[in-house]
């Protein structure tokens, strides 16, 4: 008879056995800011063929957590480079829109940095959430991961006709812990966009989210109003970010903002309960499916979009 180490042992595995397969998900064609769903079968994968190039989106690692619900954060996000590695067609880049670590810890940042190269992808693009700046305002996460292109940490780049914007709204939060872009980086967002064709597809990621979600939990950023009227020209923008450990979407015009899933622990939705932070108290083996990625794909001569949220199941 099994005593309750080897039950432990057992379960374990049987765990991460779950945590590695591919979950399915939703492909989301994304047509001037409206999105068109349809399901991931042949025709979702048909229809994904003329991609000119995919990208993976993931977050909130929280590297260092190790409290309920989830006891091995690393073996998680093992689990989601492993279903990125697993894609029929590998991605050019990844991005981690923030909360690397949880306490920003120099051991915390190693680790990551370790599994991180796992990740079968020539890139890896970064912006820090607020638990990636304690203690130092961000110091070592800039260190390790910043690209310094500016100052202040933001940055963009182009690939295959997107055009990729960076922000930074972690920093100097404001009342309630809403996030906050600044004056100087505004400024030069409307500089970094000036030049740029109205028909240049846009995707901009940060970690909190760049709408109003939820303002009493501090689940928005504060000034975002002015960064969106130097979006709105366009007539293809994605908004990603991370934040809030779930699946939040909004239209606004052809602007579309997509929250993503965390990659250690799911929180509540937005006023549910007395406040953010972890759900603890999930049905035994329920948490993969609060966990995952995001696969985004563009195709070629299409304002298009297609955008795959993937669960750990």
């Amino acid at each position: 008879m099994q005593n309750e180490h080897d039950n432990e042992i057992s379960g374990r595995r049987q765990f991460l056995k779950c945590m590695a397969w591919a979950g399915a998900g939703t492909l989301w064609l994304m047509k001037g800011g409206v999105l068109h769903a349809q399901s991931l079968g042949d025709g979702a994968v048909a229809s994904a063929k003329d991609a000119s190039f995919s990208f993976v989106q993931i977050s909130d690692s929280h590297i260092g957590f190790h409290k309920a619900p989830n006891m091995d954060v690393a073996e998680t996000l093992r689990a989601s480079l492993a279903q990125v590695n697993a894609q029929s067609t590998r991605p050019d880049f990844l991005l981690h829109t923030g909360d690397l670590t949880h306490l920003s810890k120099p051991e915390e940042f190693d680790t990551l940095s370790g599994l991180m190269r796992e990740a079968r992808t020539s890139r890896v693009f970064y912006v820090p959430g607020e638990h990636d700046v304690i203690g130092d305002n961000g110091a070592e996460f800039f260190r390790r991961f910043g690209e310094r292109q500016q100052a202040g940490g933001w940055y963009s780049f182009d690939h295959h006709g997107v055009h990729f914007v960076g922000l930074i709204n972690v920093l100097n939060l404001k009342a309630g812990g809403l996030g906050s872009l600044g004056a100087e980086q505004l400024a030069w967002l409307k500089k970094d966009l000036a030049s740029l064709s109205a028909e240049t597809p846009l995707v901009v990621f940060a970690h909190m989210p760049l709408w109003p979600l939820y303002p009493s939990w501090g689940w928005g950023t504060d000034d975002s109003a002015e960064a969106m009227t130097y979006l709105r020209r366009f007539g293809s923008v994605s908004v990603l970010n991370g934040h809030i450990h779930q699946i939040q979407q909004k239209v606004e015009g052809n602007i579309t903002f997509y929250t993503a899933r965390s990659t250690a622990y799911p929180q509540p939705a937005p006023g549910v309960g007395p406040g953010p932070g972890p759900m603890k108290d999930l049905p035994p083996g329920a948490l993969h499916h609060y966990l995952g990625i995001r696969d985004v794909r563009h195709v070629q001569g299409k304002q298009v979009l297609a955008v795959t949220d993937e669960v750990l199941t």
